[in-house]
This record gives C-alpha cells, sequence and structure tokens, in this order.
C-alpha cells in the first residue's frame, strides 16, 4: 500500500498519554512495522505530555505510513489565550531533543486552530532506510525458507573475516618486502588518550561479544599462534579477559593494566616479545606474544594479542598484520558499543517515560513522594530520601527508601541527625553525614560513607523540597545515572506540586462542601428519615446537590415541642464554585424564610426571586420542598410539599403499590412572577415517601437510564416491609451498580416512612 492512514483523539488528560502510546503501537503492529514501534512509541509519549501540560488542551495523534517512511503527528488545539506557568520554562518542551534523536525529521506546524509537532521515521527495507549491500565475502541472507542455522551463519562470517584479513596481511607483508612505507596509514607512535574507555558495555553487547569470538579466531588463524585473546580496559586501567581462543582460553590476568605495558601500547603501536619477560606475555604465561591495541575515538580499549609456547615465534611482520587486523576489530567494536550506548539511552528513555505515566496516575501527595523514591531505587541509587518544605515549615524528611530494608532506620536516623537538606539550586554531591553525631555514624555503618548526590525539587518557580540519593562508597555515579536522576527529579517535582495543590483543593472543597449539608437530622415523632449524599467525582469539587430537613413549628429556644418540620431537596445546575454559591443561597434562605412562618409555595416564591436577582451569578435550580405536620391521631403524617422542576416524589404502600403524589411546576431562575401551589400527602403508618435527585433517575449504564420505564417505581416496590434507613442504602446500591462506571452525577436522596 502506498499510503494508509490512522488517526485518533484524546482528552486533555495524564491517562490518555498511556493511551496514545497504544494506539501508535497497534497501528504500527497492523501495519507490520514492529521495528520502529518502540522509537515511535516513546516520541508519541513525549508530545502527548507536551500537549496535555502545556497545551491543557485536547490532542489527536495520526499515522501515516508513506513509500518510505512513517510519520506521526500530535496535533494540539493550540488555545488563543496564553497558559501561564512561572517557573515551568526550563521544564517545557521536554522531549524535544530526544525526538531530534529519534527521528529521521521532525518539526512543528501552525494553523489558526491547531499547533502540530510531527516526527518521520525510516520505514524498515524502504528505500531511504536500507542498508548498504554486503562487501565482497560476507554473508548475505539467504531467502525465506532456505536461511541457514546461526551457526552457519556464523562460520560464514568467520569464513568472511579470515579471507579479509589473510588479503589483507598478504598486501602488507608485500609492502614490507617491497619497501612500501610505513603500515597502519602512518599512525604508529601517533599515541592514544591516556584515559582508557570501559570494556564493561562491549562486555553486555552480543555484537561486540561475537566480533571478538570471530577476532580472535581469525588472529589464530593468519598468525599460525596456539591462542589468540582480546583484552578489554576498565575505568581504573585494569585488563581484563573479552574472549580468547586456543592456549589463551580462560586464563587468570592477574592485575595486568594498561600502565604495566611497555611504551609502545601506550603510543598505539603494535609490538612482538621474542620471550616471557613482556607483562602480557607472563599473564597468558607465553613465550612469545605478538600484540597490538584496540582504539576508539584517539582512547585505548583494549588489546588484541596472539600467544606462542616457542620463543622468537613472531617477527615484526606479524605484529603488522595484528595491526591490521586490530584495526578492524576496533572499528566492528566502536560500532557495537555506540549501539549498545544506543540501547542503554533508549531504555533510560523507556524507563523516564513510564516514570511521568506512573508520577501522573496519582494525585495523592505522600504516594507520588514514595513512588518517586521506589523509582530511583534501585535502578539509579541504593537508597533514596525525599524532603518536602513549605512557606509554613522548614526542610521536612518525608519519605526513605534503601534497597536493603534492614539498612532503612539507620539510614532515617542519619538523614534526621545530618540536619535539614540542602536547599540547593542545582544538582551536586553533598556531604550533610559529616554533621551528624559520630555515634549515629557508627550506628549507621558504612552508609554513613556512601556517595550523595542532592536534587532540588523546583516547580512552577519556587522550591518545594529536595530528592537525595547514595550508593556505596566504591560504586561511583555515572554522569548517565545523574542526568538522568536530574531528569527525573523536573518530572517528580511538578508531580508533586500538582498533588499538593489537588490536596489542598480536595480539602477546601471537602470544607465547602460540609457546609452546605445540614449539621444534623432531628428526630421527627411518627416518622423515620433517612438520607443519602455523594458527590460526583474525587472530591475536588463542590457538588450541586443538596438535602436539609428542620424544624419550623417552634423558634429555638421555645418551650413547647416541634410540632411541623420542613425538608428539603435540590439540585443547582452544574458544579464548582458558582453551583456552591446557589446552593448555599437556597439552603440558608429556605431556613430563614420557614422561620418567619412563610408557607412552602411563599417560600419557593421568594426563592425563586433571589435567584434570578443573581443576574449572571444565578443558575437553575430544581427544587422538592415541604413541611411535615403530625396528625392528631398519630397514625402517620401529613405533608404539605411543592415540586419545582424536581423528579416527582413517589410513595411505596405496605401493599407494594408506588404512585407519584406532586405535580409538576417551573423550576427556579428562570421566570418572574411564577405562582407556586402544594400538594398534599397523606402519609399513613407503613407508607414511604421517596425524594431524589436526577443523580438517582439518569444513573446511565450505556444507552439506558435507571428512571426508563419506571425502573425507579419497580426498585421502589422491591422495598416494601423495609425500614426508612434499609430502603435508603437499597436505593443508593442501586444506583451503584446499575453501570460499570463511577457515576458522573450527584446523588443525594430523602426517605421518610410513617411507623
Amino acid at each position: 500500500m502506498d499510503r494508509q492512514t490512522a488517526s485518533a483523539t484524546f482528552p486533555s488528560a495524564a491517562a490518555a498519554v498511556a493511551d496514545a502510546r497504544r494506539f501508535v503501537r497497534k497501528v504500527l503492529a497492523d501495519w507490520g512495522l514492529d521495528d520502529v514501534a518502540d522509537d515511535a512509541v516513546l516520541a508519541t509519549s513525549e508530545l502527548a505530555t507536551n500537549a496535555i501540560a502545556y497545551a491543557g488542551t485536547s490532542f489527536e495523534v495520526s499515522c501515516h505510513l508513506e513509500a518510505g517512511d512513517v510519520r506521526v503527528e500530535v496535533r494540539d488545539r493550540h488555545p488563543t489565550r496564553g497558559i501561564e506557568m512561572p517557573g515551568v520554562t526550563a521544564s517545557s518542551g521536554r522531549g524535544l531533543p530526544s525526538i531530534a534523536r529519534l527521528a529521521e525529521s521532525w518539526g512543528v506546524s501552525y494553523d489558526r486552530r491547531t499547533k502540530g509537532v510531527w516526527f518521520r521515521l525510516a520505514r524498515p527495507g524502504a528505500a531511504n532506510g536500507a542498508t548498504p549491500s554486503a562487501p565482497p565475502g560476507s554473508y548475505e541472507e539467504e531467502p525465506a525458507g532456505e536461511r541457514p542455522s546461526s551457526a552457519a551463519r556464523s562460520e560464514a562470517r568467520r569464513e568472511a573475516a579470515r579471507d579479509r584479513a589473510l588479503e589483507r596481511a598478504g598486501r602488507d607483508a608485500a609492502a614490507e618486502r617491497d619497501g612500501a612505507g610505513p603500515a597502519r596509514d602512518g599512525r604508529i607512535g601517533e599515541g592514544v588518550g591516556e584515559v582508557p574507555v570501559a570494556g564493561d558495555r562491549l562486555l553486555r553487547s552480543p555484537a561486540a561479544l561475537e566480533s571478538m569470538e570471530d577476532g580472535v579466531v581469525t588472529v589464530r588463524e593468519v598468525l599460525g599462534a596456539d591462542g589468540a585473546a582480546v583484552l578489554l580496559t576498565e575505568r581504573d586501567g585494569r585488563l581484563v579477559m573479552g574472549a580468547s581462543a586456543g592456549t589463551a582460553a580462560e586464563l587468570p590476568l592477574g592485575e595486568l593494566s594498561i600502565a604495566g605495558l611497555g611504551p609502545a601500547a601506550r603510543t598505539g603501536a603494535p609490538w612482538v616479545a621474542a620471550d616471557a619477560s613482556d607483562p602480557a606475555a607472563t599473564a597468558l604465561k607465553a613465550r612469545s606474544l605478538a600484540a597490538a591495541p584496540l582504539e576508539s575515538q584517539g582512547r585505548l580499549t583494549g588489546l588484541v594479542v596472539a600467544v606462542s609456547s616457542a620463543s622468537g615465534r613472531f617477527a615484526e611482520a606479524d605484529g603488522v598484520r595484528l595491526g591490521r587486523l586490530a584495526d578492524e576489530m576496533s572499528l566492528s567494536l566502536e560500532k557495537a558499543r555506540v549501539g549498545e550506548l544506543e540501547r542503554s539511552w533508549r531504555g533510560w528513555l523507556s524507563f523516564v517515560a513510564e516514570a511521568s505515566d506512573l508520577l501522573a496516575g496519582t494525585l495523592d501527595q505522600e504516594r507520588t513522594m514514595a513512588l518517586v523514591a521506589q523509582l530511583v531505587v534501585p535502578r539509579l541509587a541504593t537508597w533514596c530520601a525525599v524532603y518536602t518544605v513549605t512557606e509554613a515549615e522548614p526542610d521536612r524528611l518525608a519519605y526513605v527508601w534503601h534497597a536493603d530494608e534492614n539498612r532503612a532506620d539507620g539510614l532515617r536516623e542519619l538523614l534526621e541527625q545530618a540536619g535539614a537538606a540542602p536547599p540547593v539550586d542545582v544538582p551536586g554531591p553533598w556531604n550533610g553525614f559529616a554533621a551528624a553525631p559520630a555515634d549515629v555514624r557508627a550506628a549507621a555503618g558504612d552508609t554513613a560513607a556512601d556517595q550523595v548526590y542532592a536534587f532540588p525539587l523546583v516547580a512552577r518557580g519556587r522550591r518545594i523540597g529536595t530528592i537525595v540519593i547514595g550508593r556505596p562508597a566504591g560504586d561511583r555515579f555515572p554522569r548517565s545515572a545523574v542526568e538522568l536522576a536530574e531528569e527525573l527529579s523536573r518530572r517528580a517535582a511538578l508531580a508533586v506540586d500538582n498533588a499538593r495543590l489537588f490536596s489542598a483543593q480536595t480539602a477546601m472543597s471537602s470544607a465547602l462542601q460540609r457546609s452546605l449539608l445540614p449539621p444534623g437530622i432531628p428526630e421527627i415523632p411518627g416518622l423515620e428519615v433517612a438520607v443519602v449524599y455523594e458527590p460526583a467525582g474525587e472530591g475536588s469539587e463542590v457538588g450541586g446537590d443538596f438535602y436539609d430537613v428542620f424544624e419550623s413549628g417552634q423558634r429555638p429556644g421555645g418551650a413547647a415541642p416541634a410540632s411541623r418540620w420542613r425538608f428539603a431537596i435540590g439540585d443547582v445546575c452544574g458544579t464548582g464554585p458558582e453551583a456552591a454559591a446557589v446552593t448555599g443561597l437556597a439552603r440558608h434562605a429556605l431556613r430563614i424564610l420557614a422561620a418567619e412562618d412563610m408557607s412552602v409555595p411563599a417560600v419557593l416564591g421568594r426563592l425563586n426571586r433571589l435567584i434570578l436577582g443573581e443576574g449572571e451569578r444565578g443558575r437553575l435550580l430544581t427544587l422538592l420542598h415541604g413541611e411535615i405536620a403530625a396528625r392528631r391521631r398519630r397514625d402517620g403524617v401529613t405533608i404539605s410539599l411543592t415540586s419545582a422542576g424536581h423528579p416527582p416524589p413517589l410513595v411505596l404502600d405496605p401493599d407494594g403499590e408506588v404512585r407519584e403524589v406532586a405535580s409538576p411546576q417551573p423550576l427556579l431562575g428562570v421566570f418572574d412572577g411564577v405562582e407556586f401551589h402544594t400538594d398534599t400527602v397523606e402519609l399513613r403508618r407503613g407508607e414511604v415517601l421517596l425524594c431524589v435527585t436526577d443523580g438517582v433517575t439518569e444513573r446511565r449504564s450505556g444507552h439506558r437510564l435507571l428512571g426508563d420505564g419506571r425502573g425507579l417505581e419497580r426498585l421502589l416496590a422491591d422495598c416494601t416491609g423495609l425500614s426508612a434507613g434499609a430502603v435508603a442504602a437499597r436505593i443508593q446500591r442501586a444506583v451503584r451498580d446499575f453501570g460499570p462506571e463511577p457515576s458522573n452525577d450527584d446523588v443525594a436522596l430523602i426517605v421518610l416512612r410513617a411507623s
């Protein structure tokens, strides 16, 4: 197919990043492009995170498959108003350097309403991404169905390497005989850097191991040696065995190091030793030796050596041949080392993307700090401590995590005695343990001597804490780990600050919500009362539903007991502060007006005018308001009620029959001059009055509503013989269980049962 396109739109929510990644991976899998899926998913993750964090809008991900490449674009709505992000500019646009490294090309495009960031990946096997044809003598893959085994492919590579090496060695020998000039392109004597390249990455690379194994086989055959080996350098200059063959196999090298070799090794020239006096020959238990350095960007990677049990086995020409073989092997090993670095880098990038998803998935401050510490340990450090700081208090040790649980308590004591974490503005080493008392350092053991780094947590221009990480004294922090910890600290700072802001908003909303609900439910003779209130969402917004039950027949402080009570249940259009303002107005106005002995219709008429008087700040309000009066014979109660645009109340009689008992009237906040009237309900012993908000009747499951087809009536009919509390609990459970997803509307209900 010349061109294929797939696209999907995602909301501005943290979970959408993971959904976008899954979408891209599925699309590329359907197109048979698993080879580029990892890069595409990582790049998409960074761009989707940017769209949510900085554009703050929904975004579209589109994938285009064309003849030569794969193009992925993340396009947000690019709001015209500026989004204020004080102090975030240092981390804005994060991930774009990663996009530049992953992609063949990338860019940004704008139109009037949207902004898109796109990147292009080479399609495997396409003309612009195809690998060059193999050189003569190299192994080329057979057609499907005739592919040789792994052993055969390995043998083919050895054959090709040996043929090329023999050909070049023959040319070198001929050049020497003819006096054709210096070998190794004139690089003998130019020298290599004093700092060696650590060979640990090569030992982790399958491609490097295979190259070294092939190389030692070739060296033995070309030079006719008893054994051959590749020795790799460590950071401290020691040499370790990378690969070996023949008599050099599995020989311990002892303390052989670069510093103990002769001057030829340090100048980058091959050399020949005729006897066992050479340090490398001694370590390999050889009587003669030929060796050549392996170089990478002017730095020593290791040595390739050929050994013999006979003295004087190798001539200078053998050293030249070995130098040529070392040159070829150096190129192969450097390619493998770069590949291993790239694989490691991609692993780190994947780790950062996954960490961002995890941090975005929680808005609990304590859980976020615990997650940060557990992301760091043990991948980046042996232990991690998180300090927080607020305007009201200095740095506080909030969380400590150690890979060895037995050392966690000692570490915490050591950190607490070391004092507050440093108010650092940039990452750097920290030696705060020196301030701890000697006995505390002794109790902590080796931990007191750990290498420690501190990273500031800065979000929106404020320092909100510090991350401190440590490793044992002999295990230094590589630069990649420090850089990754710094990137993680930036993202963690935003996550912790978001969790802190969310916690503050939730606490404020909860306090406001409690203020809008009655302090308690009065006891009404001859009547059982049960109420239920469940706000929608996660507690960060104030709901628009409310209820109230209160005395109205006797002023507070009066000698006679109350003889009348009022109840109300309402639903303000919308949620948030604007809805809360109308809720507070309605609840307090109902009590104040009832205390003035105003009738139920008069109260609703006055409240309607109050809401209309709020102008644009007013909200539509549905309200069911009623007055309860005891009957003389105490065989129930009389209820006078008015339903202003509210779901009609239902009465359940002891026989299981359910009926509506109020006529519909206009809701509040729409028309001025509305005349309301009351409906009277004689609630006899055993009868139940159920009043609900539309969060009950409009509870959704797919395309069905709970109230469809007299669903609430049937549900109430099954509550025959239950107490008011049991009826309320059954309705509440039915609402929860009706749909698979949590309700997106507040739920409030009042149950009155005559007893």
